[in-house]
């Protein structure tokens, strides 16, 4: 062949992939993650001996949270992780960070100004050596990380189960020195929350099995398995319901779960140290009382002493962290001592038991303030696409893609893109916005409460935002909600439950149902979160049609005249997928969805209300489906958006408030115990300054 032939042929094939990889012209999406930009979260710790001062070990960058205490002895050669002026670190850490749009764990060896004149109790960090653990080649969340000798051990979710609600988590081994990687839960298998055992032959791992998840997102349905840390053999179950497994010694893990009396307690797992292991071998009782809910149980090397807890007690509303003394059976105070009203979150103790770990929200620290950001870059790998998550829920963008508008339940608000003149352009309550796309600066919502029945009133409003001019377009108020213009502006397709079931219809975009209504579709089951496509021919929405009421949605579209019904895309058996928006160019879907099931302990997090929700798109003939966001959040309510938004991070220009997450909902709830509150903390002696 001439070299010009081959030169052409190449020059094909580059054309071809380039096609292929290009599948829309640039564009953005946009979503929300319940709670994601409110968390600032840094890790800190605190003296077992002295808990009076807290000193915060991570750096104030994005998120830091779920960290580990590694062995000193577990990078004596690698000098690239030495500090030049001094070459033992007063303490070593990993921990999970979120940076630049990346999932990643991070190690920070950390030098400490402890001369005399300071407090024991109150250490600050002067040098640091920071080092990235793990690639940024691979999008995926990264989770519950643990050193042992040269390996790193954590959860992934990079490999894609390939089934409907079926979780991508596993857990993995890497080599640090050569970057090899191993998987060491089986495939078709989801593994959660690693522990490993104080020699590192053994991992322990919260696990479905083979069952699969089943939709909780209070307490997972999980058993405690044992495998070899090596390569993933020799695999068994020891504990039947249990999760957060934490060694104390090569036969005893800790773990957590919701008793039959619904307090979370912390019980241990004695394992035989000769015969066959399995559940009817290993020993299990309970060891904090009810009374208070206590979980995420962490441990240190052959310290039988206590062990480490977080806590939710009736009498605070804050999540804290606390020592369980194992000889007297008695609580001690640990973070609210120093930060009452504050959550702590997952708390792990150093090798040598002098210190505990945990991550909370840093605040106001040295009286600077944390900037919130209004749009955070989230990576993505497909060319001509960023992805962002927005500190608003329902976003939409004006045509001229210069101002967002959102919802805030209550309250709809008016942004420019860059965050600046935030406005309440009306203040009640109302759920989703879409602007029109012909008459500049009206943006169309549902006003009324949300997740309400088909009689409650709920009408579909038009807002002209720069004139904060009002217009009522529904008149029944019979649950009307979900508007979506036309791309010429003339009209709007909507839900209603003026039947008695929600289903979808269309009316005039400027005089309302009061000229006419056309009815789109019609059952006894649940149409709605409808979105016209831009070049008209297509209305998309979640239907749960095929099993009405059970609260299981599928992507549906239709023909704006009722023809051409078909079915998209469905998250497996009693599965969502839920807010379908179309692609600029009318072939894909972005929506949000459970089609990849839970990637974490829902406890181990602030309160989501679905922690399964991720962001996906597809194309509308249903193929073509891909994973956007890999996280343990709720992330939703996408909107897709004709233009490249640059993929960096955007501060709010003016003080908005931060660190408003709430805790897990269902901590709220306190069982009768006899009669009393819960069980008291006991100290055996005041706690004092050094």
């Amino acid at each position: 062949m001439k070299p010009n032939s081959i030169l052409h042929l190449l020059l094909h094939v580059l054309l071809l992939s380039f096609i292929t990889a290009e599948d829309h012209g640039p564009s953005s999406i946009v979503f929300t993650t319940n709670g994601r930009l409110d968390y600032y979260f840094d890790i800190f710790t605190l003296p077992v001996a002295h808990p009076i001062a807290e000193t915060r070990i991570t750096d104030g960058h994005s998120v830091n949270f779920n960290g580990h205490f590694p062995s000193s002895t577990f990078f004596p050669n690698q000098t690239r992780l030495r500090s030049p002026n001094r070459p033992d670190p007063s303490l070593q850490i990993i921990y999970v960070t979120e940076r630049n749009g990346f999932s990643n764990i991070f190690y920070d060896a950390l030098y400490f100004d402890d001369s005399p004149s300071r407090k024991r109790s109150a250490l600050e960090v002067v040098d640091r050596v920071q080092l990235p653990l793990l690639g940024s080649d691979r999008v995926s969340m990264k989770d519950k990380p643990s050193l042992t000798g040269e390996y790193l051990v954590y959860v992934s979710t990079h490999e894609d189960s390939g089934v409907p609600r079926t979780s991508s988590a596993a857990v993995y081994a890497t080599e640090l020195s050569s970057g090899l990687t191993r998987r060491l839960t089986p495939h078709g298998v989801a593994d959660f929350s690693p522990a490993v055992s104080p020699s590192g032959v053994w991992t322990a791992a919260a696990s479905y099995g083979e069952k699969g998840w089943d939709g909780e997102v209070e307490e997972l349905s999980t058993d405690i398995y044992v495998f070899l840390t090596r390569d993933g053999t020799r695999r068994v179950k020891v504990v039947e319901h249990g999760g957060w497994p934490s060694w104390v010694d090569e036969s005893t893990i800790y773990f957590h779960r919701r008793g039959e009396d619904q307090w979370w307690s912390i019980y241990r797992a004695i394992l035989p140290k000769q015969g066959a292991v399995s559940t009817e071998s290993v020993v299990v009782e309970r060891i904090t009382p009810p009374g208070l809910h206590a979980f995420t149980p962490a441990t240190s090397p052959g310290n039988h002493a206590f062990i480490a807890v977080a806590t939710r007690r009736p009498s605070t509303s804050f999540r804290h962290v606390e020592l369980f003394d194992l000889v007297k059976g008695e609580f001690k105070e640990l973070t609210w001592l120093v930060s009452p009203s504050t959550h702590h979150f997952n708390p792990f103790i150093s090798p040598d038991s002098g210190r505990v770990g945990y991550h909370k929200c840093r605040g106001n620290l040295n009286g600077k303030k944390s900037p919130k950001l209004f749009l955070q870059n989230v990576h993505t790998a497909i060319p001509n696409l960023s992805v962002l998550r927005v500190d608003g829920t329902f976003p939409s963008f004006s045509p001229s893609g210069d101002r967002i508008a959102f919802a805030n339940l209550p309250g709809v608000y008016v942004v420019n893109r860059d965050g600046s003149n935030r406005r309440e352009v009306y203040p009640g309550n109302a759920l989703s916005t879409s602007w029109d796309p012909v008459r500049k600066g009206v943006v169309y919502t549902g006003a009324g409460p949300e997740f309400a029945p088909e009689s409650t009133e709920v009408d579909i409003i038009a807002i002209d935002v720069d004139q904060i001019a009002v217009k009522k377009l529904t008149t029944n108020g019979k649950n009307n909600a979900f508007p979506s213009p036309s791309p010429d502006g003339k009209r709007i397709v909507f839900r209603s439950g003026r039947s008695g079931h929600k289903n979808l219809y269309i009316m005039d975009a400027e005089e309302g149902e009061r000229i006419g209504l056309q009815r789109l579709t019609e059952g006894p089951w649940t149409d709605t979160m409808c979105n016209w496509s831009p070049d008209g021919d297509w209305i998309a929405f979640a239907s749960d049609r095929e099993n009405p009421g059970s609260g299981s949605f599928e992507l549906y579209v239709i023909h704006p005249n009722g023809t051409g019904l078909r079915k998209v895309i469905q998250s497996g058996s009693g599965g969502r997928t839920n807010h379908p928006w179309f692609s600029p160019d009318g072939k894909s879907l972005v929506f949000t969805s459970d089609y990849g099931a839970i990637s974490a302990e829902p406890i181990s997090n602030p309160h989501h209300y679905q922690p399964y929700g991720e962001i996906f798109m597809v194309k509308v003939d249903g193929s073509d489906l891909r994973r956007l966001t890999q996280n343990s959040f709720e992330d939703g309510t996408p909107v897709w958006v004709p233009s490249f938004i640059r993929p960096s991070d955007v501060e709010w220009p003016i003080e908005r408030p931060s660190c408003g997450f709430d805790d897990l909902h269902c901590l709220s709830n306190f069982p009768s115990y006899g009669g009393v509150g819960a069980v008291p903390w006991f100290s055996s002696k005041p706690q004092c300054a050094a």
